[in-house]
């Protein structure tokens, strides 16, 4: 494992499958939908593996039969279902609740770096009360570029002023890594998330770990700074 960067300064996240379990309410978006279209809803299984993949993947797991033009048809759809279901059963993960509160007791910065639409993630802070508490959010529009390009992870580690050597990247994806890597943060690949089937462990993150409490320590281990 490669060295804990000297005195951290702040922790960006990844949202849904790393922070927060939104799975259920997309999942249920997807059912809606298929009804809506007379055909019968996927397991929920497949589903949640492809959550990280957005909307899209999501939608395939149903339509993928009908074809990409059908699929960009049946987005705004599905995208106006999932925000009229939004955070009913979306829940942190267990043990996020903790860790963010310790790493804000630490006066260390945190914030979130997604590929979501910014109209659903600012809408999803704001329902379960986080919209105050990061200290920067980049959104899959934010840019022209999302993840794995390290572009939104720059942005956010300037809006959230840390520096990117000295704040840590954490991921249930193998894009997270990437884009962590290539922007020159301290990469966490998370096993706890959807992981979109792949193994955490082949992603060349710096450290691979199975809850939250788990970071929690490895920041303990660590010099910060207040």
């Amino acid at each position: 494992m490669k060295r804990l960067p000297e005195n951290i300064q702040g922790v960006l996240f990844d949202l849904d499958g790393t922070l927060l379990d939104s799975a259920p309410d997309l999942y249920a978006a997807l059912q809606r939908q298929c009804a809506e279209e007379g055909v019968k809803p996927p397991p929920y299984a497949p589903v949640r593996e492809v959550v990280s993949r957005g909307a899209r993947a999501v939608l395939r797991c149903a339509f993928d039969g009908r074809g990409e033009p059908a699929i960009e048809a049946l987005l705004p759809r599905y995208l106006e279902l999932y925000q009229s279901l939004m955070a009913q059963a979306t829940r942190p993960f267990d043990g996020i609740d903790a860790l963010l509160e310790a790493i804000e007791a630490q006066g260390l910065r945190w914030g979130i770096v997604t590929n979501k639409a910014g109209f659903l993630t600012d809408d999803l802070l704001q329902r379960i009360g986080w919209n105050n508490r990061a200290h920067a959010v980049v959104s899959g529009d934010t840019l022209a570029v999302k993840k794995p390009d390290p572009a939104p992870v720059l942005l956010a580690c300037e809006r959230a002023e840390v520096d990117p050597a000295r704040c840590l990247f954490v991921g249930d994806d193998r894009r997270d890594v990437q884009a962590g890597n290539a922007a020159g943060l301290f990469t966490v690949a998370v096993s706890w998330g959807y992981l979109d089937g792949g193994d955490p462990h082949q992603w060349n993150a710096d450290v691979v770990l199975d809850t939250p409490a788990g970071l929690l320590a490895l920041l303990a281990s660590a010099s910060v700074i207040a």
